[in-house]
């Protein structure tokens, strides 16, 4: 089953759905009316996050590191993008400035950090970075002068004027998320080709040597400190990469909670979910995982305080089933998002239990 399922070409599909979703006439949100949610932008997000989720794998499931805080360097690269672009400095550089800055930015920062600790593994490692993340949140909401804390960086105008002199019907304007859309996923698109051919290479391939046997690896001869060292740059420079495009696409740089161990975690999730070490399982989890954050749980909001409006007491709000009380239509506990959580960690237990190497496990993983 597990070979099966590792020779269907996922990653091509997904390139051509996600192409053929707003172009193709029936694809695009139209055939989604029936949710009540325009769900184009959600999809665009999901694209960035899915550029977060491939730069955790380099380090967790190539290198076999346990990192716990790649989120902070997502918020690293989207508050760099900030403080060089928003008018309230004097810097407002372009995009591609922007984006090689938030990318080396967060590789260099992660290096400085995690270079007194190489020594540390599995726990203790991950505990250490843990610890990174929460003090980068608390560094960016507490610098106000230069973060704007909680109100975050805005606004952050489009990457560049869009001029194409396409027919009026092909039309890209930044107002438009059909271009944000695409903005994306073209970076998505490059960051999998890019980890593709890396992981086929000599560094790859001694990556996934430390991840099975650090010390059989180190009595080959390999440099165990500088492989660490590079998985970890490349992991957050990607992050990095991730929270520039996210800058641009939110046109701010968002309260830097969104930045906490709640996205590391989560983004952790899509691996164990799609399968660590392999980039379709990866893409899989994070559609899986974020897809049902963004989109499912928010129609699925939508329906449920429909219905729950509908059949609530009009004097008091009390929502009745079978002559019971069970609440108020504004209680919490009534409202799906706030089980989100709750979901996951289902979804993971069985996940564990079932297919402990994840729904697309890694082909390297099974000695293939």
């Amino acid at each position: 089953m597990n070979r099966l399922l590792n020779r269907v070409p996922w990653l091509w599909l997904f390139v051509l759905a996600a192409v053929a979703y707003p172009l193709v006439p029936g694809l695009n949100d139209d055939a989604f009316k029936f949710t009540g949610q325009f769900i184009g932008p959600s999809l665009t997000t999901i694209f960035i996050y899915a550029i977060l989720a491939l730069g955790l794998n380099v380090v967790v499931g190539n290198a076999g590191l346990l990192h716990l805080g790649i989120g902070a360097f997502f918020g690293i690269g989207a508050y760099i993008t900030g403080i060089l672009t928003v008018e309230a400095y004097p810097f407002e550089l372009p995009f591609v400035a922007c984006l090689l800055a938030a990318t080396l930015g967060s590789a260099v920062l992660a290096v400085l950090l995690s270079a007194p600790v190489l020594r540390l593994r599995g726990d203790y490692f991950a505990l250490v970075t843990l610890g990174f993340g929460e003090v980068l949140r608390f560094t960016l909401r507490n610098l106000e002068e230069i973060t704007a804390g909680t109100k975050g960086l805005k606004p952050i105008n489009p990457p560049w004027h869009l001029d194409l002199g396409l027919p009026e019907n092909l039309t890209f304007e930044w107002s438009d998320y059909r271009t944000y859309y695409f903005f994306a996923l073209a970076f998505l698109v490059a960051v999998l080709v890019v980890l593709r051919n890396l992981e086929k290479s000599e560094v790859g391939r001694a990556w996934v040597a430390l991840r099975e046997d650090e010390l059989a690896a180190a009595c080959m001869g390999l440099n165990v400190a500088h492989l660490k060292l590079g998985a970890i740059a490349l992991g957050a420079g990607l992050a990095g990469m991730a929270g520039c495009v996210f800058a641009y696409v939110q046109r701010n740089t968002t309260d830097p909670d969104q930045f906490g161990f709640t996205v590391s975690i989560i983004t952790l999730s899509c691996l164990i979910l799609g399968g660590v070490g392999n980039r379709a399982g990866v893409i899989l989890g994070v559609l899986l995982v974020f897809g049902f954050d963004n989109v499912i749980s928010q129609i699925v909001d939508s329906k449920l305080q429909e219905r729950l409006a509908a059949s609530a007491d009009p004097a008091t709000g009390d929502v009745r089933v079978f002559g019971l009380a069970i609440g108020n239509t504004g209680s919490p506990y009534l409202n799906f998002s706030g089980w989100r959580l709750a979901v996951f960690g289902l979804a993971l237990i069985i996940i564990m239990r079932f297919r402990p190497a994840g729904l697309l496990p890694a082909v390297r993983g099974k000695g293939a």
